[in-house]
């Protein structure tokens, strides 16, 4: 039973424990949870109090309500991969996927930059995860990963999927509920240039992404360099 002293709503205490549990691994993604009434008789809360919680998580994405069914656990964001936004085509032809073709991850510090974008201490733990992505066997991506290194402790000896946010959640318990991307065109600097098989300077199109788990705290930037020069970036609006 939940104690109703404190300032915060009782829905919000109700939410709170409600999602940590979905995101400890109390309740993995696909788990029916118990129904409402159950729930609201574990946490000694009125149904109603309860519902708000549920609709406040549901609306969050973190809950899948199935009439007649139940609710939930919501599968993680693995649809939230690089490409879901990123459309890669060429001109006048079908959306491209490129191939993941080598990883490689190192730790360090954060930098400067790092830290700002990460809301950490300068100088504080992170790992760093660089990839090539392929289409014919042509280098077309390369991406920079950066992740708080507390939060991703030993996630270099791992072999990392194509996909990480599923691995994210289930090797680490950060779910990330949100992303925020920017593009822009930047200039190839020489190990982008070298990788790509293009000139120092070349123009790239690149994706900033920021990612954020379920209490609004930013765990991973991610900045994609592409040569689009046989590519366009490629959206459809119905």
């Amino acid at each position: 039973m939940i104690a109703k002293a404190g300032y915060s709503p009782l829905y919000r205490r109700v939410e709170e424990i409600m999602r940590t549990r979905l995101t400890d691994g109390s309740w993995p993604p696909g788990h029916r949870l118990p129904s409402e009434q159950v729930l609201a008789s574990e946490f000694g809360v009125a149904q109603g109090t309860l519902r708000k919680a549920v609709e406040t998580l549901a609306a969050e994405g973190l809950i899948e309500r199935r009439q007649g069914k139940g609710s939930f656990a919501r599968q993680p964001h693995t649809a939230r991969p690089m490409f879901q936004f990123f459309f890669l085509a060429r001109p006048g032809g079908e959306r491209l996927t490129p191939e993941l073709r080598r990883t490689t991850v190192e730790e360090g510090t954060a930098d400067e930059a790092e830290a700002a974008r990460l809301q950490l201490a300068p100088g504080a733990p992170v790992a760093r995860v660089f990839r090539e992505r392929s289409l014919d066997g042509k280098v077309v991506l390369v991406e920079r990963i950066v992740l708080p290194g507390e939060r991703f402790a030993g996630i270099g000896n791992l072999r990392l999927p194509q996909a990480l946010y599923a691995m994210y959640q289930s090797e680490f318990r950060v779910m990330v509920t949100v992303v925020h991307e920017e593009l822009r065109s930047v200039a190839a600097d020489a190990e982008q240039a070298g990788t790509l098989g293009v000139a120092p300077g070349f123009p790239l199109l690149a994706v900033d992404r920021l990612a954020y788990d379920v209490e609004g705290a930013p765990v991973e930037w991610r900045v994609s360099a592409c040569n689009t020069q046989d590519l366009v970036y490629s959206v459809t609006l119905r």
